[in-house]
């Protein structure tokens, strides 16, 4: 007779202290699990959240399977010590707030690892993006441009950043740098890295910036940072413009032109000092395109836009351009945001794409080319 191994005794052990969400994290319509005190649960299907009649037996059950999580994971969840970040044997992301924190009991949000591979034709099924603009995100990413996924918290950039960094070519070697990992990329040459807290002693630390400084000595031909929150946005902006062409990353933020003064105020968050005009100039320069996605009141995901970053203006400010931008139509009889991501520019990098072997689609080419660097219908930001 076999004896179990200590990941089997936690996953049995798991399934009974969370039994009453057993059959939500065997949905496959679910997306979130979010558990705000023992008797409240909700969960968000196709975007929107919904509250279920499920829940624990008392604080204390609850608690029981907080406490079972973290031991796995070698944390404390207690009094002096109320917040957790865990993951799940199958991937799922936990995230725990206990009181005194958390004011009406133990919140729970677990975000289900994700079972589909979602690739960019998949998306296009979805009308989260166009033919013509996941055409148009291939070449952008064969070519090797810096990019950024941005937009709000629940507006899918983590799914879509994967999704994107799927296009790299296999022949390359790619470091994925995450605090809790989440990207699935299928290539063969693929390092993934991820932060670690500070242990219950506060030693052990390593944060992004450190984990970015390392891998930058590990030859990679592009980075892929999960989330930019810190002071290691410095980090990779420096990264991008000294020969790491083609790396990418996602960012809270709810337009192309706020992408970079999000970038600049997280800059400005590390120990780097530098001119402000210099940080503007290095950033500008790093970033190629920002593609922009948001989640609809009907609980839709789509791309907004894709954006080109220009030069800074004469007087120092940002400069962001449109190459695929959506216009609403209005709404549908079943509550569906009608709308289409449509082409309304030729990127300015254009030719020197093509100089590498590569062009865009050739329904983008209806449109005019552009006169300049500076043309086209431009966003600035002081």
């Amino acid at each position: 007779m076999s004896i179990p191994d200590s990941d089997t005794i936690f996953r049995q052990s798991l399934e009974v202290h969370l039994a009453p969400l057993q059959a939500l994290l065997r949905d496959p319509s679910v997306a979130d699990i979010l558990v705000n005190g023992h008797d409240e649960v909700f969960v968000e299907r196709g975007g929107m959240l919904y509250r279920t009649d499920v829940r624990f037996a008392s604080p204390e059950a609850l608690m029981a399977a907080i406490r079972n999580v973290a031991q796995y994971v070698g944390k404390t969840i207690s009094h002096e010590s109320p917040m957790l970040d865990a993951r799940l044997p199958d991937g799922s992301r936990v995230a725990v707030v206990a009181p005194p924190t958390a004011r009406r009991g133990v919140y729970l949000a677990i975000r289900k690892f994700g079972r589909e591979t979602m690739t960019i034709r998949r998306l296009v099924e979805l009308g989260t993006i166009t033919d013509e603009a996941a055409d148009f995100l291939r070449v952008v990413v064969v070519g090797a441009r810096n990019l950024i996924v941005s937009g709000g918290t629940g507006s899918g950039k983590t799914s879509l950043l994967n999704v994107i960094s799927g296009l790299i070519p296999s022949d390359q070697r790619i470091l994925v740098l995450e605090d809790a990992t989440e990207l699935q990329l299928q290539q063969p040459h693929v390092l993934n890295f991820e932060t670690r807290p500070p242990d219950r002693s506060g030693r052990g630390a390593v944060t992004m910036r450190e984990l970015l400084r390392s891998c930058l000595r590990l030859r990679p031909d592009r980075i892929v940072i999960g989330e930019c929150r810190g002071g290691e946005a410095i980090d990779l902006v420096q990264a991008m413009t000294s020969g790491h062409r083609g790396s990418m990353s996602t960012t809270h933020s709810n337009h192309p032109i706020d992408t970079m003064a999000r970038l600049e105020t997280l800059c400005m968050m590390s120990d780097v000092q530098m001119p402000l005009k210099a940080l503007r100039v290095q950033i500008s320069s790093a970033i190629d395109v920002v593609v922009q996605v948001a989640r609809f009141h009907d609980g839709s995901r789509r791309v907004t836009q894709i954006t080109e970053v220009m030069p800074l203006s004469a007087e120092g400010e940002y400069q962001v351009r449109d190459i695929f931008r959506f216009r609403a139509r209005g709404v549908g009889g079943d509550g569906r945001i009608q709308g289409d991501l449509e082409c309304v520019a030729r990127p300015t990098f254009e030719e020197a794409l093509r100089v590498e072997g590569l062009e865009i689609p050739e329904s983008m080419k209806r449109l005019p080319p552009p006169r300049s660097t500076a043309d086209g219908d431009e966003t600035r930001h002081p």
